[in-house]
């Protein structure tokens, strides 16, 4: 692999899990506005139908629980939304770590296919969010079980392995000066993997986490769930797909992000 990629960095929620993050989100402000913040509710723009999920894409995800909760608050025009994000996050984790217990999250099979492909193709694997709480979900997940569901044979598939114990990395959750769209969270993880930056590709579904790919000279594999593929080409990743059973695994080797040949749209 002299010219192909050494290292592949994951984000979290919306890439390899479906989490409760923009419920907890949604919820927690429901919740405050309709009790502790109740006076000051007609002075804002929200309204429960408003927090929509393209909100939470646009404003919110990718982003540090308290830049996060502040973004929110400044777009729903919350006074003083720089004091109240603190209440606003610590509600949501109060909220998402129920969630978490309660089960209400789920893998991406074609994310869990495809880190397995990667792995088996000698490439460092990393896990970098912005979530503290990105281990609570990894830590869950059972590759081995899923594995055999699957009926796929790797050798490195060993009996109790999680998603967690699969990353060569875990930068996920630790407090950066600079989030998302910085570079540095992305950095941090190629520097442990031991990869040059320009020879590592990050999965994102967010345009901030494509967006710090970019500036951090890594190749950017955008992912679109949220039927925002508009939103994200515009960040411009190297590659742009809804599922990620869609990569070609096999172009990795040669250092470069492409669609597989039976996925490609007709006059492209």
């Amino acid at each position: 692999m002299a010219t192909g990629f050494q290292g592949a960095v994951f984000d979290v929620d919306g890439v390899l899990v479906d989490s409760p993050h923009e419920e907890a989100w949604r919820e927690a402000l429901r919740d405050l506005m309709e009790t502790q913040w109740s006076d000051v509710r007609d002075d804002t723009s929200y309204a429960p139908e408003r927090f929509t999920p393209q909100v939470y894409q646009q404003v919110m995800s990718g982003k540090p629980r308290f830049s996060g909760a502040q973004a929110a608050l400044e777009y729903f025009d919350v006074p003083d939304a720089e004091r109240r994000a603190r209440d606003y996050g610590d509600r949501k984790q109060t909220m998402i770590i129920e969630l978490i217990d309660q089960g209400r999250f789920t893998a991406y099979p074609d994310a869990l296919r495809f880190v397995l492909a990667v792995k088996a193709a000698g490439i460092l694997t990393a896990s970098a969010s912005s979530s503290k709480n990105a281990g609570l979900f990894l830590r869950q997940i059972r590759l081995d079980t899923f594995a055999e569901e699957e009926g796929l044979d790797y050798d490195f598939v060993t009996p109790g392995l999680s998603l967690l114990d699969i990353f060569d990395a875990d930068i996920s959750g630790r407090d950066f000066p600079q989030g998302k769209p910085h570079p540095e969270i992305f950095l941090t993880a190629a520097s442990e993997l031991g990869a040059p930056p320009e020879r590592c590709f990050v999965v994102e579904d967010a345009v901030t986490g494509i967006q710090a790919a970019k500036a951090g000279n890594m190749a950017a594999l955008g992912l679109s769930r949220a039927d925002d593929e508009e939103l994200l080409a515009a960040a411009q990743p190297d590659l742009l797909v809804t599922s990620l059973d869609d990569v070609d695994v096999a172009a990795l080797a040669d250092g470069r992000l492409a669609r597989k040949e039976s996925t490609v749209p007709k006059g492209s």
